[in-house]
């Protein structure tokens, strides 16, 4: 599933640049993941980098976006251009 960043969000411009699908992007008061983009890092680190960094732990699995690891793994497929 997609993940995405909560209120608690300190705007400290770590997880950007660490996202290799470039999903994640300055919202109207936080940042905020694009769900069409996020793999959970899925094709390309074993876990999302952008977790990794975060100093206030806010990025969390967005529940409402339920998506396997095969599904993620197409996604990722998908945006680099490799058919699955």
């Amino acid at each position: 599933m997609a993940l995405k960043i909560t209120d608690d969000c300190i705007n400290c411009d770590v997880c950007e640049p660490e996202c290799p699908n470039e999903a994640i992007s300055q919202g109207e008061e936080i940042y905020v993941i694009d769900p069409s983009l996020c793999t959970e890092c899925v094709g390309h680190y074993h876990e999302p980098q952008c977790q990794q960094v975060c100093p206030v732990d806010c990025i969390i699995l967005d529940d409402s976006r339920p998506e396997t690891q095969e599904q993620l793994l197409q996604k990722y497929q998908g945006l680099v251009g490799h058919k699955a």
